[in-house]
């Protein structure tokens, strides 16, 4: 009788890149099945069991039971990430109205959360639809992330990163996303996940090389901006993260 493969969900933007580069060029594509879909999805599909194990955005542990960290490698940063961004044409006093990236839970929950207690802003929140970019217009702001902000960076005249305002304040690393379990996994495939998600680290000319991307230079991104090794710094932001997300 054939072994199931464990199915592990991931997205597909660029800040994952070199973590599935490692992932896919392991001898544990033999064990498992990868899937990539919207962040805001994944949180679903772990839910109803679909899937076993998931990059998951962080806003979406607390309302999956029995979810917990499995790996000690996702997406993090220590300030400036630059992918992740309340994107606008006023300075951020004079934003009445912020459309919020239906791709990310995570996100999401951080605009709000610096809005409401760093910023002390009072706006209007408006889900966004597939071309809300095109609104962002007077006092309307919007949350942008992923592949798309990088692509909008030069556009506005106003880009407030997300992980930089949180490090200003609370002081602490934000994480992102974080591979996530809400069953039993094997301790020798998570040992051998773990590793290959270190080892793809050790190969971003070459993802580069594999993501012509002409909008920002992805070694700054993968070596600046983005922070992969989820250290205690970064586990102590999450925690602070998740008491102030209630």
């Amino acid at each position: 009788m054939t072994t199931p493969k464990i199915k592990v969900a991931a997205v597909s933007y660029l800040n994952t890149k070199p973590l599935l580069y490692g992932i896919e060029r392991s001898g544990l594509m033999n064990e498992m099945e990868l899937v990539v879909d919207y962040p805001s999805m994944l949180a679903k599909r772990l839910q109803e069991g679909s899937i076993d194990l998931a990059l998951l955005p962080v806003a979406a542990m607390s309302g999956i039971k029995d979810a917990r960290i499995v790996s000690d490698y996702g997406i993090a940063a220590d300030g400036n990430v630059v992918s992740v961004a309340i994107f606008s044409r006023v300075p951020v006093g004079e934003i009445k109205r912020v459309y919020l990236d239906y791709q990310s839970r995570t996100s999401v929950k951080l605009a709000q959360i610096l809005l409401e207690k760093y910023w002390k802003q009072k706006v209007e929140y408006l889900q966004a639809d597939e071309f809300y970019i095109d609104a962002i217009k007077g006092d309307t702001a919007g949350v942008i992330i992923g592949d798309r902000a990088l692509m909008q960076l030069g556009n506005f005249e106003y880009v407030y990163d997300l992980s930089a305002a949180w490090k200003e304040f609370t002081g602490l690393d934000f994480i992102f996303a974080a591979w996530v379990a809400n069953k039993q996994l094997p301790a020798d495939f998570l040992k051998k996940f773990n590793a290959a998600n270190a080892a793809g680290l050790n190969h971003l000319d070459e993802v580069i090389a594999q993501n012509p991307f002409p909008y920002y230079d992805l070694h700054t991104y993968y070596t600046k901006n983005i922070q992969f090794f989820l250290d205690e710094e970064k586990r102590n932001g999450l925690a602070r993260f998740l008491e102030l997300a209630g």
